[in-house]
């Protein structure tokens, strides 16, 4: 016999009888798909359980607050009888709703939780568990970040502060990104698409105001797919350089994390594109030399605000096209 449940939830697990059978996940952006995994039923009362993830709900387009999220149904149990197919509906059974986790109701990722923690055969890639580990913050005053590479899906909590729901298993297609980039023309979805093959992050920030600098500190993980909490890992990171690409009449501050600004690698006003550490003169430029300007202006200083305008940098013929600052600082 199988089960078998209509779903848009982003993420679906599914326990028989207190057992988890399995999970799925919404892929490329489509959210209707159906969970089917084959079951062993006890005679007499089984039950059924569903977990429903939703990583954000819709917020624009046509309609969107009644686009559906969640469990929409309708739920089967299919099985053989001969050569026959039995097929029964589910849906019009007595089911019972409750929002939220016992773990995140007990607070277990608080520092001074009294719940009891395993110490012996920490298991891996396993999901819906709890994980719990102490650590000395990095020497120095540089930023410190979280790698959290090889693990499924969840939340991260580091001394009780929620740096972030993690998913580095869901992996971006890796087809599609350009070598070089150019945002002119029409827009579409597909243009100038990054780090293909890649999770949307792998890398938390873990503001050094959460870390004790002496003593122990306590990182804790929710893990909701299955992964292998032995591969994470605490670094420290020195920003090389530091981007901003702006339209005018705004103002950007350039900052190097308390370090000065040392040189202006690339500034461009008029309509410069391209990425960080690739950025590209367009075919209109101010009049005025944008890299001298930047670089009395900022040069030396551990952050500077710029005003982006025609009367800071003159004022070049785009056409009427919308005039933009693109500028590379070197910390």
């Amino acid at each position: 016999m199988s089960l078998r449940v209509n779903s848009t939830a982003h993420a679906l697990h599914a326990f028989v009888n207190g057992k988890h059978i399995g999970n799925q996940h919404a892929e490329n952006g489509k959210f209707n798909y159906v969970f089917e995994k084959d079951v062993k039923f006890k005679s007499g009362r089984n039950v059924i359980a569903l977990l429903s993830i939703t990583v954000g709900l819709a917020n624009y387009g046509a309609f969107f607050e009644s686009k559906p999220a969640g469990i929409t149904g309708p739920i089967f149990i299919t099985g053989r009888n001969g050569d026959e197919t039995i097929v029964k509906d589910l849906s019009a059974h007595k089911w019972s709703y409750k929002t939220g986790l016992n773990g995140f109701e007990n607070q277990f990722f608080r520092t001074e939780s009294m719940s009891k923690w395993s110490v012996e055969s920490v298991p891996f890639n396993r999901s819906m568990t709890w994980y719990k580990a102490t650590f000395k913050a990095p020497l120095g005053n540089d930023p410190v970040v979280v790698d959290l590479m090889g693990l499924g899906k969840g939340t991260a909590w580091v001394n009780g502060n929620n740096i972030g729901r993690f998913w580095p298993a869901f992996i971006s297609s890796e087809n599609g990104c350009d070598a070089k980039c150019n945002y002119r023309g029409a827009y579409h979805a597909e243009k100038c698409l990054t780090n293909c093959g890649e999770p949307t992050q792998r890398w938390y920030h873990v503001p050094r105001s959460f870390l004790n600098g002496e003593g122990d500190n306590t990182l804790v993980l929710f893990e909701e797919m299955g992964g292998n909490p032995s591969l994470v890992s605490f670094q420290t990171t020195r920003v090389g350089s530091v981007c901003a690409n702006v339209y005018e009449n705004k103002i950007i501050e350039l900052s190097c994390d308390r370090k000065p600004i040392s040189a202006v690698k690339f500034a461009s006003f008029g309509n410069p594109y391209g990425n960080c550490g690739s950025f590209e003169k367009g075919t209109c430029e101010s009049s005025n030399n944008t890299v001298d300007i930047l670089t009395q202006e900022c040069v030396g200083k551990e952050k500077c605000s710029i005003d982006v305008s025609t009367k800071k940098f003159g004022e070049p013929d785009c056409s009427g096209a919308a005039r933009k600052l693109a500028v590379e600082v070197i910390c």
